[in-house]
Order: C-alpha cells, then sequence, then structure tokens
C-alpha cells in the first residue's frame, strides 16, 4: 500500500476520465455508486471540472490540487481542465477535448509516481482525437511504458480466457521484424513472473503462431521455425512453462478448454487476441496492463460517441476494471512481483 494508506485497508485507485464527450464520465459515475465498487476501493478521480459538476457523485468529492493529492484521504476529483461547454458535448468530440483526455492521463502518471495512489483505471479515450490535436498517441499501454521506462505487456483478462499481446497497435505488415527471439523470450518471462502469484504456480502458458496454422513447418511463414519456436525453447530454459507455437483458429474453437488447459495465452497481434477476448465475454474482459509499478487496468471498450449522454451505456465493464484494479493493488504486483526491465523514461 502506498503512502497514502490510512485506517482505511481500501486501496486508492486513481482514475483518468477519458473522453468527456463519450461515455467516460457517466460510466464512471454509475460504476462508483455502486456498493461492491465502493466497498473495494478509494476513487481518485482525474478530469474536467465542469464535466464533474454534471453528476452529483462527483458534486460530493472534495476538490484537491495534484500537489497536495499524497497528504489528503478519502474519494477526491483533481480538476486538470476547465473546458467550455461546446467542448464537452456528448458525442460530439473535439481537438480541445483530445488535448484533455490526454491531459488527465499525465496527471495521473504523475500521481502514480509521486504513490498518491495505488493503482490506476484509465476510461476510454480516442486515439483520433488525441491526435488531431497534435499529440502523438498511439494508447494507454504505450505512453505508460513510456512513462516508467519499462517493458510492458497488454493482457485481457476475461472470466474465461487470458490472452497477452506480443505486439500492440502496429500495422500488420511491420509484424515481422517486431517479433524477436529476445523479445518474445523477455515478455514470456514477464508474464510467467506477472501470473504466478495470482495462480499459485508458475502459469501455463499457450503460444500462438502467426502465419495460418502455425506455419505448417515453414510452408506458410519461417517466424515459427525461426522465432516463435526457438523463443519457446528459450524461454522454457529459464524455467517458463510455456507451449507452442499453436495455430490460433484451432486453439479458440473450444474457449472452454484453453481456460481449462493453459492460465495465458500470448498472441502475437492486437486482433488474433481481442477477437476471441471480446467474442467470449465483452463486458466482463479487463484490460490490464503488466510491467508497471503500479498496476492499471480498463475496459474494454472505446468512447462510443454514437450513445453518450444517452443514459444508456453499461457500467459493467468499468465496474469490472476497477474492482480488477482494486484487487491488483493489494496483491503480487505491488511488490513488484510483474514490474518489467527497466528501460530509459522519456522526458515527455
Amino acid at each position: 500500500m502506498s503512502a497514502v494508506a490510512t485506517a482505511d485497508a481500501r486501496p486508492r485507485v486513481g482514475i483518468s476520465l477519458g473522453d468527456v464527450s463519450g461515455i467516460g464520465p457517466e460510466v464512471t459515475a454509475l460504476a462508483l455508486a455502486k456498493p461492491s465498487v465502493r466497498r473495494a476501493l478509494v476513487p481518485v478521480v482525474f478530469g474536467d471540472g465542469p464535466a464533474l459538476e454534471g453528476f452529483p457523485l462527483f458534486r460530493r468529492f472534495p476538490r484537491v490540487a495534484l500537489e497536495e493529492l499524497g497528504r489528503t484521504q478519502g474519494p477526491a476529483v483533481v480538476e486538470v481542465t476547465h473546458l467550455p461547454a461546446k467542448h464537452r458535448v456528448p458525442g460530439k468530440p473535439s481537438r480541445e477535448g483530445g488535448k484533455a483526455q490526454y491531459a488527465y492521463v499525465r496527471a495521473a502518471i504523475d500521481a502514480m509516481r509521486a504513490g498518491s495512489v495505488d493503482a490506476l483505471c484509465t476510461a476510454p479515450v480516442s486515439k483520433e482525437e488525441i491526435s488531431r490535436a497534435g499529440i502523438p498517441f498511439m494508447g494507454h499501454t504505450e505512453v505508460l511504458a513510456d512513462a516508467f521506462g519499462v517493458d510492458v505487456l497488454m493482457m485481457m483478462d476475461g472470466p474465461r480466457v487470458r490472452i497477452a499481446l506480443a505486439t500492440n497497435h502496429v500495422p500488420i505488415s511491420e509484424l515481422p521484424k517486431l517479433l524477436t527471439v529476445e523479445k518474445l523470450v523477455a515478455q514470456l518471462q514477464l508474464l510467467s513472473r506477472s501470473l504466478e502469484p495470482v495462480v499459485g504456480r508458475k502459469p501455463r502458458i499457450a503460444v500462438l503462431g502467426l502465419n495460418p496454422h502455425a506455419g505448417e513447418g515453414g510452408m506458410l511463414g519461417r517466424e515459427e521455425v525461426e522465432v516463435i519456436g526457438p523463443a519457446i525453447r528459450q524461454a522454457r530454459a529459464k524455467r517458463v512453462d510455456a507451449h507452442g507455437p499453436i495455430p490460433a483458429d484451432g486453439l479458440f474453437a473450444r474457449p472452454d478448454e484453453v481456460g481449462a488447459k493453459y492460465d495465458v495465452v500470448l498472441a502475437m497481434y492486437h486482433d488474433q487476441g481481442l477477437i476471441p477476448a471480446k467474442a467470449l465475454d465483452f463486458e466482463r474482459t479487463v484490460n490490464v496492463t503488466l510491467g508497471l509499478p503500479v498496476p492499471r487496468t480498463s475496459p474494454d471498450h472505446g468512447t462510443a460517441y454514437a450513445i453518450a449522454g444517452t443514459g444508456t451505456a453499461s457500467c459493467v465493464p468499468m465496474m469490472e476494471a476497477l474492482l480488477k484494479a482494486a484487487r491488483l493493488s493489494s496483491g503480487a504486483a505491488r511488490t513488484g512481483a510483474s514490474r518489467g526491465p527497466r528501460r530509459p523514461p522519456s522526458g515527455r
């Protein structure tokens, strides 16, 4: 537990509000109103002052300056921006809103570095709107890895399967050069180290192939023969219980057997992993970033501009993400067990 912990044993979870023109504010408010969530954590919301004033729940939270956060207790709101009304209209994103949603993430990162929060849960952002605002942005995972100077893994943690990604938001055409033996060995070690405290033993890891039918012995591509297979053998020599390369279509054809046989799957690229994760349980699958000094989670959906402000958005994914952040913050992830190798952080 961080320096902000008191007699209240609940972890303090930072929440970046996401795009205020999306469903982030409403699903966050709905989720935090649930008794199960209130019992599990103390929320600290990083967002827009006027947008949060629109929700009775947030009006009850004290406003705290970022630099004072570590000296406070209980729920809090950190007003990072005060957007004009025209830049916080539900369903109508703007460039100013793009800048703002990125600012909430950066403020939360500052709080993580200061030890003012025990975990981070990020509401949905729009990569397009942040980029339109002139900020290079590929995703939360990449920003957090860069900020802390560590190598990380994105893992979709669902009730039926866990699926981690060897690569994230990159074009498929770049995959062959991005997948290396050294990278995959390091990822398998991080995955094993992170999940061992969770499953109580060394986790069994299914490693997918990149090509159809896992390359058919090199007939449909050489990556399995020259990169993925050797990486699995090297990882096993380092006491990682990795298996494969396994064809993705065959493995996910019987999804209930996947969870029974393996503790986690390492997919080679974004859609190879996220399609089965979302198809199997969209609402309860949580995006978890492994390798950070502080746990980070996120619901597995986007800004949903089409339904923002209509009152129809489900808060179940946000609830699951918040509860997962609270559980991880009090587990082995807070001891550094899941932390990846350090690399020089960006000066941004």
